[in-house]
Order: C-alpha cells, then structure tokens, then sequence
C-alpha cells in the first residue's frame, strides 16, 4: 500500500502560524528572500571588477520618448512601383525611412524621419521628402 502525504497546505489548516513559529515571525521583507538590488555587499569586488553597469543608476530615459519603426528605400521602392501614378505619394506614419536601396522614379514621401542618405537618394531622383507636422501650409 502506498503510503499518501498530505499536501502542507492541508497540514496547516486550521494553526494560526503554519510552522512558522511565533506569530511575529515571518513577518515582512526579510522572509521573501533578496529582490532587486539588495544583498550584493559580499560580491561588491566582484562587481566592481565584472558587473560595473550593475551598481548605480546611469543616464536620462526620457518618458515620453517614441519609437519610430524603420523601412528602407528599397522597400519604399517597392511601395511605389505598385502605384500607377508618375509621382506617387506614399504616408509613413510611425517610421524613419533609411538609405539603404535605391529608388527608380520620383516619389514624394512623408515620413517622421529621414536619414541623410535617404533625404540625398531622394532629392537625387526629383522626389520630395515631407516630415509629418512640418508640411507647407
């Protein structure tokens, strides 16, 4: 016959401590065991020597910083030669458009951003690069 333990849950049921002794103990931060930065005083050469980026706090984070997604000229490219238009406009919401690629007619693109080989590529062949917020009135 097997023998069948009972779960500790069910053990405790009912005891005011759970095996914890007095009821003041078990009380507090201590008894969940190190979290975060704390108990690091006795690796601090350690650290000091192999972790540095983990000890202090260091630079700005800006909090209401955005992200922009990244496509490329070649991918805008493509974007343009499904269009039918001689001087298609194409709208990037969200993205800075890259240098990497070529373009093969002149597109007009609004963007949030551009890099300054993609603003070069695109001048080069007619095109007009337009950030949004910044269009002519």
């Amino acid at each position: 016959m097997v023998v069948r333990h009972e779960k500790k849950n069910r053990k405790y049921h009912g005891t005011r401590s759970w095996g914890a002794g007095n009821i003041k103990n078990r009380r507090g931060a201590g008894d969940r065991g190190g979290v975060g930065r704390g108990g690091r005083k006795h690796k601090y050469t350690y650290l000091v020597v192999y972790e540095k980026d983990k000890i202090g706090k260091k630079g700005f984070h800006p909090w209401k910083k955005k992200e922009l997604m990244e496509i490329d000229l070649y991918q805008v490219n493509k974007l343009a030669l499904e269009k039918s238009e001689e001087k298609p406009t194409i709208e990037l919401k969200g993205y800075k458009v890259l240098g990497d690629g070529e373009i093969q007619k002149p597109i007009i693109i609004k963007a949030e951003g551009f890099s300054k080989k993609a603003l070069e590529k695109i001048k080069e062949k007619g095109g007009e690069a337009i950030i949004f917020g910044e269009e002519k009135a």
